[in-house]
């Protein structure tokens, strides 16, 4: 998989865009937050990936090529006109999407996106701001912080990522752990927000399926077939 540089006027959209090619080796999808547009490029088909909670290992059919773009908080339910409360773990197919090229976005992901939103308002930022305060507090301090209630806050989140606030972080709190360089563990648990070691360890294998050491040594849940 390789990942392209995403330039500064996406940036208010898109928060990365991976080529990604299958080699019939086993690969693991991690927990995700964001909604990702995805292109098969062999069929054209362009499917929304809502928020996924659980990771997946699998194993794709060589040679299956297809374009990922990872979606900033709140962006996705801006371009589809609709609230994304029902679609965590869930693949849609799109028969369109106004304004952007499938062709163009097989060949060149960057031009099509580019052309594609470049007429697009400014999309709104408080859930961005809302995601980017839950990192480093509870629901409540981040309510309190954004002068809203938790409820209008449960409300923002469900609507514009498919998850409630709790869930989001958690998912987040993950995703920091699986990008951290190699330290301690009780280090590791500590930067991402956990209470402590074993909180982190059962969070982890609760969304992984092996605690951490065992993901980082390679022991992991056995890959199924592909079919997304």
């Amino acid at each position: 998989m390789s990942s392209l540089v995403v330039p500064p006027a996406l940036l208010r959209w898109v928060a990365g865009i991976d080529v990604a090619t299958a080699a019939g080796s086993a690969a693991v999808d991690v927990p995700d937050h964001a909604t990702t547009l995805l292109l098969r490029r062999d069929k054209r088909e362009l499917i929304v990936m809502g928020p996924r909670t659980r990771a997946a290992y699998h194993a794709g059919a060589p040679g299956h090529s297809c374009v990922r773009v990872r979606m900033r908080p709140g962006r996705a339910q801006a371009l589809l006109g609709r609230p994304l409360r029902d679609l965590a773990d869930r693949a849609l197919p799109l028969r369109e999407l106004p304004g952007l090229d499938v062709d163009q976005l097989a060949a060149d992901p960057i031009a099509a996106l580019e052309e594609a939103l470049a007429d697009w308002p400014e999309p709104p930022e408080r859930l961005e701001e809302a995601a980017h305060l839950l990192g480093g507090a509870t629901v409540a301090t981040t309510a309190a912080r954004l002068h809203i209630s938790e409820r209008s806050l449960h409300t923002l989140f469900t609507a514009g990522t498919g998850l409630s606030p709790k869930h989001f972080a958690r998912i987040d709190r993950v995703r920091t752990v699986l990008a951290a360089d190699a330290g301690r563990w009780s280090d590791i648990a500590a930067t991402a927000g956990y209470y402590d070691q074993s909180h982190m360890t059962a969070e982890f294998r609760h969304f992984m399926g092996v605690p951490p050491a065992a993901f980082t040594a390679g022991r992991r849940p056995a890959a199924t077939p592909c079919t997304a």
